[in-house]
């Protein structure tokens, strides 16, 4: 499988993207540069943490602009693979793939620490392996996610809420909720499922030498999603 890894000016998150897709999980990942209008020959997209643009405007904000995201959507509507994480999701919320809003957290400090997540929906294809809680890190300064409450209902009626922040008994508590989303909500899907956004970090989360390997778990999302567009 071929992974576009998408760089934009301000990402620093994409060589972590590039070796764990690589080295962990035996994909063909390669960077596809923000310039380019197209997304040709690539099964899946990834895109990574980081500060695109320096964070001007609204994080991913002038991001969500560059002719790659152009092409990420129109790779989006044929139902291929698409994960955003971190700065990745907040390109994707301003693109308009995914709802909602990513803003400054709570305590209005930047925010680094393992974090533990239940998936909630366990019929995504990027969920459905997702047994037990997860345990990954988070990295982010402004990683609230914000929606307005028929949004959210919408998101738990259909299903499209992927993971919550919990403590170890699995409960969506406010001490365990890092920056103040919503809800808890750490991760969401689009409507089709095939598109997800989240704010921990998986690709940080692919060896026990590195506290985890439960990102694993997640982006072999990719595969399992790509496989079922092929076989559509």
């Amino acid at each position: 499988m071929r992974v576009a890894v998408l760089q934009f000016p301000g990402s620093n998150c994409d060589q972590d993207a590039l070796w764990s897709l690589r080295d962990d999980l035996g994909y063909q990942a390669e960077y596809a540069w923000h310039e380019s209008d197209s997304l040709d020959g690539f099964d899946a997209a990834f895109l990574p943490g980081g500060f695109t643009y320096g964070d001007y405007l609204r994080c991913g904000a002038i991001a969500s602009q560059s002719p790659i995201v152009g092409a990420l959507k129109a790779f989006a509507a044929e139902g291929r693979p698409v994960i955003g994480v971190c700065n990745g999701f907040q390109i994707l919320c301003e693109a308009g793939l995914l709802p909602g809003a990513l803003l400054l957290n709570a305590s209005e400090r930047f925010v680094c620490r393992t974090v533990t997540l239940k998936a909630v929906n366990r019929d995504s294809l990027w969920t459905r392996s997702a047994e037990g809680l997860i345990r990954v890190p988070v990295a982010h300064g402004e990683g609230r996610y914000v929606c307005e409450e028929g949004t959210l209902k919408e998101l738990r009626e259909a299903n499209r809420v992927a993971f919550l922040y919990v403590n170890d008994m699995g409960e969506a508590t406010e001490e365990a909720n890092p920056n103040g989303s919503t809800g808890n909500v750490a991760g969401v899907l689009n409507q089709a499922g095939n598109v997800l956004g989240m704010m921990p970090h998986p690709e940080r989360a692919t060896r026990n030498l590195l506290g985890s390997s439960d990102g694993l778990v997640i982006l072999r999302g990719l595969e399992l999603v790509c496989s079922g567009y092929k076989t559509r």
